[in-house]
């Protein structure tokens, strides 16, 4: 590198080799910073790295002086902090949607806004298990093409894959083609899903993407509007509808009214929100309404709760949850 050149790259190089070798636990003085400057094929002084390091504070780096525990500079403050870049990480590592390969990708490049050591120190603490991550590389290019097509307002089609048995008792893949008009993208119960509609339901669907594959967008075909499938007219709700969808089943969207032991009243709000509306308190319950779609995954929800849950109304949702007991109780006899 030109001598010119170099000192004229110093300053970003400076930069580079605090964000990466210094933290509040290690920081790193003049000396070892020309060091790693001279690797770089950058000669410097200490004096003027003093220098350089005071122009980058005037700057507007929050660059640290130390003395303990010795002395030196570190970054005092990073785009993420380290508690930041563990809270993604695990959230990365624990999100079964994100292949192993993907995840392995992903916490490089968070720990790349770290110190070397705070890296060590991040990774005593990682662990990926293979067996619980999805093997479908085209996810991230899947959720980029059906963005794409949501914000075009148009359709995408694509591959959906489902497993079968065969007749020899092997787990086979069977690929189905669907065209769909997209409206959302959600992240619930550890999966992706891609909420829209197929033209010839007029309901919601919910397709899991790490089984969606060859996602095309359909330029010239116009997706249907949000509001002839759904109660949403100016925009699709993303967040409204999670609360009011269980399990991702769709279903008629109503009015239901539950009585709950007081026990459980941290498990309600969890799901429902601290919105709800309650109408009744005893000593050992409360009664409160609130919007659901009725389905499978809302009856599966509420009979985890066993006695300490009962459906005041609609009539129809009592009735399907009497359906479904008396089921289990013939397969039990």
């Amino acid at each position: 590198m030109e001598a010119r050149t170099a000192q004229k790259l110093k300053l970003l190089y400076i930069i580079e080799i605090l964000q990466k070798y210094s933290d509040e636990e290690n920081p790193i003085n003049a000396t070892e910073i020309c060091e790693k400057l001279d690797a770089c094929g950058i000669s410097a002084e200490r004096k003027a790295v003093y220098n350089d390091i005071d122009v980058l504070i005037d700057y507007g780096y929050d660059i640290v002086k130390a003395t303990v525990p010795r002395r030196g500079y570190f970054m005092g403050s990073r785009h993420f902090e380290l508690p930041e870049i563990y809270l993604l990480c695990d959230a990365v590592r624990s999100a079964n949607f994100i292949t192993p390969k993907k995840t392995r990708e992903l916490i490089e490049k968070l720990d790349s806004m770290l110190s070397v050591n705070q890296v060590k120190e991040r990774e005593s603490r990682i662990y990926i298990n293979p067996a619980n991550k999805f093997k479908n590389e085209e996810i991230y290019y899947s959720i980029d093409k059906i963005n794409k097509a949501i914000h075009k307002g148009v359709k995408v089609s694509f591959k959906y894959s489902q497993r079968k048995l065969t007749e020899d008792r092997k787990i086979a893949l069977v690929d189905k083609v669907f065209t769909v008009s997209p409206y959302a993208l959600i992240w619930q119960n550890d999966r992706y899903y891609l909420v829209g509609n197929i033209e010839k339901y007029d309901n919601l669907v919910h397709l899991r993407l790490d089984k969606i594959r060859a996602v095309e967008i359909l330029d010239k075909n116009k997706a249907r509007h949000f509001s002839e499938v759904s109660e949403y007219t100016e925009f699709f709700d993303s967040a409204d509808y999670i609360a009011k969808t269980f399990n991702m089943y769709g279903g008629a969207l109503k009015r239901i009214e539950l009585k709950c032991a007081k026990k459980i009243l941290d498990q309600i709000i969890d799901r429902f929100s601290e919105d709800i509306f309650v109408y009744k308190v005893t000593e050992e319950s409360f009664s409160f309404g609130a919007d659901a779609h009725i389905s499978e995954g809302l009856i599966s929800w509420l009979l985890q709760y066993g006695k300490d849950v009962e459906v005041v109304s609609p009539e129809d949702l009592r009735d399907m949850i009497s359906e479904r007991i008396n089921d289990l109780r013939e397969l039990y006899k």
